[in-house]
This record gives structure tokens, C-alpha cells and sequence, in this order.
């Protein structure tokens, strides 16, 4: 068996990409898309004809003038991205997490009604809401606006988790699961020590993960955890056995050429007792979130990373309006 078959055994698998051919190829359970990977998909040259017929649509809905035409914009992304969802789901068995725009990361009522209505635009599509996890940045505003989401039966997985802190409030709020980021912690982590290789042994973002994996198992919390944002195949073997792990195609590739034995080192029956349990009120959690210079420095630039995505798929809709 290659090492993404062993791993598979272990681990649900899910496509970090909204690449359709390579959705379609690897033939994942789930997957999931953010606003980077959307406009990746969408500013395509293949992608330019779908992109001018949904704006022309769309334009022709309302009047002139710059802010209808920011609004229109606003609906045409919010439709793409619900067309893209439903075009990877027809390719898969599970779901598909749809990413709530960064810029309401901070607005627990926005996010709610950005939820709700890519939740109804995916009833009229035609597809189930079991199918679909709404995503959201990991603010403390955005696992609030999760824990209501949860209460109405919307499943929602918790992005850009990089501190204990993030953790521990998803899973107080009975969020479905969160998406601790592997990589990019490892990449602060070299960026501070002034190192350019660190052996997994050592490496913050898999330990972080491992942590999170324990925490959660030993107190019975039904989060799930998605490690996210790979680096290298030995970050994802060294979370063989987690709930889910989403990888990027390439990643995927190369496990499925790789011939090594794949050992699990992470289950349920291996969390320990050395964790006391947590709970966060809004002040503990800003507290916390103070005193964790890595997600004091990756959140807001995940943020901002994802609105700028977003800004340059807006961009390229405002110059085919013109």
C-alpha cells in the first residue's frame, strides 16, 4: 500500500484546493476552498468567459454607478463561490467548507447572515446542509457567531487556529472542527529562531496540532481537528491518525508514489490525563490571545491574506464591467 492509502486507514482525507480537475482525479472525501484558492481557481483564463456571464447577470439586476457596481461585485463573488461549491460536491461524496468573506471576521451578526445566506443559496441549489461546513477565522467574534450557527444545525469549521486559546473556545462552542494551521506556524517558528530546517521533532506547528488532538480526546469534546497548511510529507505523517488533514494536490501525489510504512501517532486511546480542562470568558480569551505572539502575528496576516485574495478577484470583475 502506498503511504496515502496506509494513511487514509487512519485519517479522512480531504482536498485542500478548488482545482476541479484535481479534485475530480484524487477523488477525496471532502474538501475544502478559502478565498485564495477561489480566486486562484476563478482568475483562471479558462475561468474568463463564466466570470463576464455571471457579471453581465448580475449588472443587469440594478442601476449605475460606482456603488452599485461594489455591489454587484459583492453578489457576483458570493455566487461564484456558491458555484464552485456546488461543482466540487458533485464531485465528491462529503463536504465542502465554503469560507464566510474575511472582512466580517470581526462581526458575529454579519457572519451570521453571510452564513445564512450561502445556506439558502445552497437549499436552492438543491443541496443538503449536511454537505456543507461554513468557515470562518477563528476570532473571538467569529466562534461566537459559530456556537449560534451550531445551535440552528449550520456545521461550521473554524479556520486560521493557531493558538490553545482558539482551540479551547471552538470546542466550548460545539463547533464541528477547526483547522489549526501546520505550516504557517512552522514558518513563524523558522522566521524567529533564524533556522531553515527544523526536524518535525521540534517543529511547533505539529506539536501545536498534537496538543489541540490530546486536549480534545481526553475531555470528550466532539470537535473535530483538521490539521491544515502543510509544509512537507513529514508534518502530515507526523499526524497520521488525526481526524481529518487537508493537503494540497501536489502533497497528495507524492504520498500516493511514496512506499514507507505509515505509522498512526494519533488516537483516541492514546490521550493522556495530563490536560486540565479549560473554559474562556471573552476577557481570558483577549488575554490569552495577548500573550501568543504567534497568533497575535498570524491571525490578523491570515486575515488580511484572505481579503486581499478576495480584493483581486474583485479587481479582475471590475475591469471586465468596464
Amino acid at each position: 500500500m502506498s503511504a496515502l492509502s496506509q494513511l487514509q486507514t487512519m485519517t479522512t482525507i480531504v482536498a485542500d484546493t478548488g482545482d476541479l480537475a484535481a479534485i475530480a482525479r484524487l477523488k477525496p472525501v471532502d474538501a475544502t476552498t478559502n478565498p485564495s484558492l477561489i480566486t486562484k481557481a476563478l482568475t483562471h483564463p479558462d475561468k474568463q468567459a463564466m466570470l463576464a456571464d455571471t457579471l453581465n447577470r448580475f449588472s443587469s439586476q440594478g442601476s449605475h454607478g460606482n456603488d452599485m457596481i461594489d455591489n454587484v461585485i459583492d453578489k457576483v463573488i458570493d455566487n461564484l463561490t456558491i458555484q464552485v461549491g456546488c461543482d466540487i460536491l458533485k464531485l465528491i461524496e462529503g463536504r465542502v467548507s465554503t469560507e464566510v468573506d474575511a472582512r466580517l471576521s470581526y462581526d458575529t451578526d454579519a457572519t451570521i447572515a453571510k452564513a445564512h445566506q450561502y445556506m439558502d443559496a445552497y437549499a436552492k441549489a438543491g443541496v443538503a446542509k449536511e454537505r456543507i461546513l461554513i468557515k470562518i477565522a477563528a476570532t473571538w467574534q467569529g466562534i461566537k457567531a459559530a456556537e449560534q450557527l451550531e445551535k440552528e444545525g449550520i456545521h461550521c469549521n473554524l479556520t486560521l487556529i493557531f493558538g490553545q486559546h482558539q482551540a479551547i473556545a471552538c470546542a466550548d462552542a460545539g463547533v464541528t472542527l477547526i483547522s489549526p494551521f501546520v505550516g504557517r506556524i512552522l514558518d513563524w517558528q523558522k522566521r524567529e529562531q533564524n533556522r531553515q530546517i527544523i526536524p518535525v521533532a521540534d517543529d511547533v506547528g505539529v506539536q501545536s496540532v498534537q496538543r489541540t488532538y490530546q486536549y480534545y480526546k481526553q475531555h470528550g469534546y466532539h470537535t473535530q481537528v483538521m490539521g491544515a497548511s502543510f509544509r512537507s510529507i513529514e508534518q502530515i505523517l507526523a499526524l497520521a491518525g488525526c481526524d481529518l488533514l487537508t493537503i494540497a494536490p501536489n502533497f497528495l501525489d507524492d504520498l500516493a508514489a511514496l512506499d514507507i510504512e505509515v505509522e498512526q501517532q494519533l488516537s483516541a486511546d492514546m490521550a493522556s490525563d495530563t490536560m486540565a480542562k479549560v473554559s474562556l470568558s471573552a476577557d481570558e480569551f483577549n488575554t490569552a490571545y495577548e500573550q501568543d505572539r504567534i497568533t497575535q502575528h498570524l491571525l490578523p496576516k491570515g486575515i488580511d491574506g484572505f481579503i486581499t485574495a478576495r480584493d483581486e478577484l474583485a479587481n479582475a470583475l471590475a475591469k471586465l464591467s468596464k
